[in-house]
């Protein structure tokens, strides 16, 4: 594999005026680090009379797009991305792939380094989470390098293959997520409209109607799910040539009769399949072969080789534990019938809620289904169990919200619904994103459920679970069937509230629905690698009162002019010359109460409850002495954005270790948290880069001074 050279052997002289660069930044949620990056670049090609254009890949979408045009005229790429980033398009041109904090910290030394880095060789590799120094982007072919996974940053190996799982996995449920919520509700809404009560309690779709492909139509969706989950998590670390076989793997780990089970592996088959075709995949791009055969690599021998030696390892050597798991469990569950009920209603639970459609789970619920006839009392404890995972789930996106991002909370929605009508799958996403948190809440909440009804003989007379089968009159001991399933969805609920803020406040991690993990960690190494500016202006002293004379007569003219700034969002009402905090926590509530002079907060308490709130999930002071709380509430009616500065500074938990003097506050209602949010963030993280820009704003004698300062951000 190719390896960049050092500039330090003398290869070639610093790069300087003339010289054409493009480059590309990107960190895991696009928010603040992909436009600091980015400043950081190009402030240090102009400085040494280099022409560079840089493309965001931010949360907002790709900007400042580079063209075919670019690329043929540019002498060199510089990728600083901690996410999968396309390098097809620079065949052809040294490509160095470092981290986005590399961008921030050390523009200079990339462009320096950027002449040194090899050649890309074109192909459909991408780079992601390069973070270690000196990554290099090599081709597609048997020397590729392996599509998100990169060299390991300077955390060091380990936490980038954490890193790296963690992507992958993100990237095979983000693109499942669709296909459980597509069939889940189909296959729902068929039941709810088309099934016909049957004598026995239950519900049949008669062939051939309507109802009936409308539910076929969700099956599929619910078929597909699995091996797209598999396919997705190995195309995030193996690339394009890791799609098939990982999509044909977890078609296979979901489909038992391959390898003699009466049940497939389910999502957590698939994941395994997923990490082995991904993984498998780059160890054959290692392989070195003729230059000849390059060309083929990714779209024929590759794909075939580990769709084959994937799909039989499965079959021959996993598929056969998996068999005897099914049959060995279905045997200990015929042991127990004569033990006592709740102890079976327990084990019944526990194994209905791990894997949620996998064998453990179909074990327990043919062995209820199977004695319908002669005992309902052991498919009431399932049916008990069965809707507990995606109840709890979508209860705990309800009671716990900052955790979860939009799409979660869209996906819990669905899962309260899949779970009135008895599909367990609903609950699959939040086990595949957080399986150590998720799956024991499940089987929890699974084990209440199914000892209570065991307890009170709840009996099912159809092989369904759910409240739909209470409704159409399938169950006896309705009243205690309920108060089973409603304590059982409760204890999931909250263990996977207690679990997941017991894990954010260990890890220091944002939640969801902010920043992820993977933001917290490049954040992170970000901040360590600002180098604290070497003093700054001083600010006058205020006077008791605050604000001085002048700053309380702001112009009319600066007035109007302030409708400019920040699109608006910021005026002169929600402009503080000087903050009187010494604490962050005061700083926060003396923010709020500036944003209040705007009126646009309804709930100025609500406002500093969300803002302290995301301070806890990790620091918003992101060095260079700035700090940027930010809060999505509906404590507030419209966007709004407000700024002081500290004489003193304010610890603000910034790993530079500078005390924060430029203090902005962004509060956002949840309905327009989205883009809005992004864009001011990304504003804002531009202009702040600059030395010179923050040198005027600390030193600005008045208010007026301030806001035409900001009227600069653009």
């Amino acid at each position: 594999m190719t390896s960049p050279a050092d500039p330090r052997d003398g290869a070639a002289p610093p790069a300087g005026p003339g010289l054409k660069l493009l480059a590309v930044t990107a960190c895991p949620t696009g928010i603040a680090h992909t436009y600091m990056a980015a400043e950081k670049l190009t402030q240090a090609a102009e400085a040494r009379g280099i022409a560079m254009k840089v493309e965001t890949q931010g949360s907002i979408g790709a900007e400042n797009v580079l063209t075919d045009n670019d690329v043929n005229a540019a002498d060199g790429v510089i990728v600083a991305a901690d996410k999968d980033v396309d390098l097809s398009r620079f065949g052809g041109k040294p490509v160095l792939v470092v981290g986005v904090a590399e961008g921030i910290s050390d523009p200079d030394g990339l462009i320096d380094r950027v002449r040194q880095a090899p050649v890309h060789r074109g192909g459909s590799s991408s780079a992601g989470n390069a973070g270690g120094r000196g990554g290099s982007a090599s081709g597609s072919g048997s020397g590729g390098g392996a599509g998100g996974a990169g060299a390991p940053g300077a955390a060091g190996a380990r936490g980038g293959e954490r890193s790296v799982g963690y992507k992958a996995l993100m990237n095979g449920v983000s693109y499942m997520i669709p296909f459980v919520v597509v069939g889940g509700l189909l296959i729902a809404v068929s039941l709810a409209l088309g099934g016909h009560p049957q004598a026995d309690g239950g519900l049949v779709i008669p062939d051939g109607s309507f109802w009936k492909h409308v539910n076929d139509i969700g099956t599929i969706g619910f078929t597909l799910m699995v091996p797209v989950l598999s396919g997705y998590i190995a195309y995030a670390i193996g690339d394009r040539p890791a799609l098939v076989p990982g999509m044909i793997g977890g078609w296979i780990a979901n489909t038992g009769e391959l390898y003699d089970s009466k049940s497939g592996a389910g999502f957590i088959g698939a994941i395994v399949t997923g990490f082995l075709a991904g993984y498998l995949v780059r160890w054959i791009k290692l392989v070195p072969v003729s230059r000849f055969v390059r060309p083929i690599m990714p779209i024929i021998v590759i794909p075939v080789v580990a769709t084959s030696a994937l799909g039989l390892f499965f079959i021959y050597v996993i598929g056969k534990p998996i068999s005897w798991v099914f049959e060995n469990l279905t045997d200990f569950l015929g042991g127990m019938t004569g033990t006592s009920a709740a102890l079976l209603g327990v084990v019944l639970g526990l194994m209905i809620a791990f894997d949620m459609g996998g064998p453990v789970n179909k074990t327990a619920f043919l062995f209820g289904a199977g004695l319908v006839s002669k005992s309902p009392e052991v498919m009431g404890m399932c049916a008990a169990a069965i809707p507990v995972p995606p109840l709890g789930q979508g209860l705990a996106t309800l009671l716990r919200r900052r955790f979860y991002s939009d799409q979660e909370r869209e996906t819990g929605l669905a899962a309260l619904f899949m779970g009135f009508f008895g599909i367990t799958e609903g609950a699959i996403p939040f086990a595949a994103a957080r399986p150590a948190t998720v799956i024991p809440a499940n089987m929890l909440g699974g084990a209440v459920a199914g000892c209570i009804a065991g307890l009170a003989s709840v009996g099912d007379n159809v092989p369904h679970g759910g409240p739909i089968v209470a409704v159409l009159g399938a169950v006896d001991g309705v009243v205690m069937f309920f108060v089973a399933l409603l304590i059982g969805s409760a204890v999931t609920a909250l263990t996977t509230v207690g679990l997941v803020t017991l894990g954010e406040r260990r890890s220091g991690a944002g939640s969801a629905g902010t920043e992820s993990a993977e933001e917290k960690l490049t954040v992170a190494t970000a901040q360590q690698s600002v180098v604290p500016p070497q003093g700054g202006a001083a600010v006058a002293p205020q006077d008791a009162q605050g604000e001085t004379a002048s700053s309380a007569a702001v112009g009319t003219e600066a007035a109007e002019g302030a409708s400019d700034v920040l699109s608006g969002y910021l005026t002169a009402e929600t402009v503080g010359e000087q903050l009187s905090a010494a604490h962050k926590e005061a700083a926060v509530r003396e923010m709020a109460a500036l944003l209040e002079r705007s009126g646009k907060v309804a709930d100025s308490a609500g406002l500093v409850r969300a803002a302290l709130a995301r301070e806890e999930q990790g620091t918003t002071g992101l060095g260079e002495e700035i700090a940027i709380p930010h809060a999505k509430t509906d404590a507030v009616t419209a966007p709004v954005v407000g700024f002081a500065r500290s004489a003193e500074g304010i610890e603000w938990g910034a790993l530079d270790g500078t005390k924060a003097r430029l203090v902005f506050m962004i509060a956002v209602p949840e309905a327009a948290a989205g883009d809005e949010h992004l864009r001011i963030l990304s504003l804002l993280s531009r202009t702040l880069m600059d030395p010179a820009f923050r040198t005027r704003l600390l030193g600005a004698p008045d208010k007026e001074t301030v806001l035409t300062t900001l009227a600069e951000i653009r």
